[in-house]
């Protein structure tokens, strides 16, 4: 048994690679080579946390990690008090150039460490408890004298949200609103005003109506509201918020007009963190070195390539961790057998830990990278899943099978993904082992 893992997310990480995918949780216990970034995001998470914005890009191949570091820092981030949400780009359901969309995913997948998504209602709720808490701490009203109680909360939600006023009257007056429609038990406009306020089109006009705002919300909208939400997310007692970009290398396969707003909104948005505008936000994207740099991703526009710029040596030990950039390398053969130690350890079963030793994670691991050609970068996705699955699970349920009699190695077409698939060679159908 791991220490410091319970046996429920336990279950949760050995199920998640069962299926070959990354686990929501407990990704401590899988952090392989992650130790020299954890002092600079420490740092970083304390700016953000302390009023400040950060911006960072991760860079890296796939199957590099990418998906694995930006959850894995979600969750150091939760522990610290942050917000998070991930953000899938893609032209067709949230192209980066419309910022009211980006906004609109990042509130639907908006979580903590108490609230899955989206967790913008406990979060809207959290705040005016919060107001309540701070107008009784004052000792200037009793709970019990529920109308004064109301006048007092009142006016210091008016006087905390002066400054989201001044930026975005909208966003404050459907806050206000949504107060209100709690206080009052109307639940259909509470409703109406947390979709209003979480970027949602189509909202019933009658709830609009009750708080005095109009229309959708447009991509020059988005970025205030971005500036309300953290604001509120500040006074419910959250650090900052967390927000991850990923897949912005599809950019690159994207109509030239849609790929040029796209990058200079991507720009504008580093220029508005490194102006302070978002006080409370570490941003955070992720794309292949191609995306960074080549013609058809950020070396496209030469003011966001200046502001990613990074110089990478030939030896990634000595990257600089505090760069805007960050490099992945990817796994190395020693990595995934280090991997594999700890998914057995996690797994937990005494016939698995004697017949599974380290050599034969080391023997499953040469014969996936080979079968991927040689790619060992591409290889952790299928390892862990022929570990777990083909391996782990059955020599945990039948007394008498042996991996190393028992197990032949099959990689199909159809459980690969298309990188995968790509690496593999053509007669990749049987390997034993």
């Amino acid at each position: 048994m791991t220490v410091g893992v319970s046996a429920r997310r336990r279950r949760d990480i050995i199920d998640a690679l069962r299926r070959g995918a990354v686990p929501s949780n407990g990704l401590d216990a899988l952090a392989v080579g992650l130790d020299r970034f954890t002092a600079a995001l420490a740092e970083d998470l304390d700016r953000a946390s302390g009023g400040g914005s950060v911006f960072k890009a991760v860079r890296g191949d796939y199957g590099a990690g990418k998906t694995f570091f930006t959850r894995w820092l979600g969750e150091q981030a939760k522990r610290r008090g942050f917000a998070v949400a991930e953000v899938q780009i893609s032209e067709l359901e949230t192209p980066l150039h419309r910022m009211e969309t980006v906004y609109r995913r990042l509130v639907e997948q908006l979580t903590t460490e108490q609230f899955a998504p989206s967790a913008l209602r406990p979060v809207l709720d959290g705040w005016i408890f919060a107001l309540e808490e701070d107008v009784l701490a004052g000792g200037q009203v009793f709970e019990a004298d529920a109308e004064s109680l109301d006048r007092e909360v009142g006016e210091l939600l008016e006087r905390r949200l002066a400054g989201i006023s001044r930026r975005t009257p909208g966003f404050a007056a459907a806050l206000r609103g949504y107060r209100t429609a709690v206080a009052v038990g109307d639940q259909a406009t509470a409703d109406g005003l947390a979709a209003w306020l979480g970027g949602q089109p189509h909202v019933a006009a009658s709830a609009r109506r009750a708080a005095g705002v109009k229309g959708d919300l447009d991509h020059f909208g988005a970025l205030s509201f971005l500036q309300g939400l953290l604001a509120v997310l500040q006074d419910s007692g959250h650090a900052g918020l967390l927000v991850v970009l990923d897949e912005v290398e599809t950019l690159q396969r994207v109509r030239s007009d849609a790929r040029d707003k796209a990058l200079n909104a991507l720009r504008q948005l580093v220029d508005d963190i490194y102006a302070g505008r978002f006080p409370g936000l570490f941003l955070l994207i992720t794309g292949t070195p191609a995306f960074f740099d080549g013609q058809q991703g950020v070396q496209r526009l030469p003011p966001l390539a200046q502001r990613l710029a990074t110089d990478f040596g030939a030896e990634p030990r000595w990257d600089n961790p505090r760069a805007t950039q960050l490099r992945l390398p990817g796994f190395t053969e020693d990595a995934l057998v280090q991997l594999g130690v700890r998914v057995r350890a996690i797994y937990g079963s005494s016939r698995v830990s004697d017949l599974v030793d380290d050599n034969y994670l080391s023997e499953l691991a040469r014969a996936v990278a080979g079968r991927l050609g040689g790619r060992v970068g591409v290889a952790p996705r299928v390892y862990l899943k022929k570990l777990v699955a083909d391996v782990f699970d059955r020599v945990d349920q039948f007394d008498d099978w042996d991996p190393r009699r028992n197990y032949e190695l099959t990689l199909r077409s159809d459980e690969l993904t298309e990188i995968e698939r790509n690496a593999a060679s053509a007669d990749d159908i049987n390997l034993s082992m």
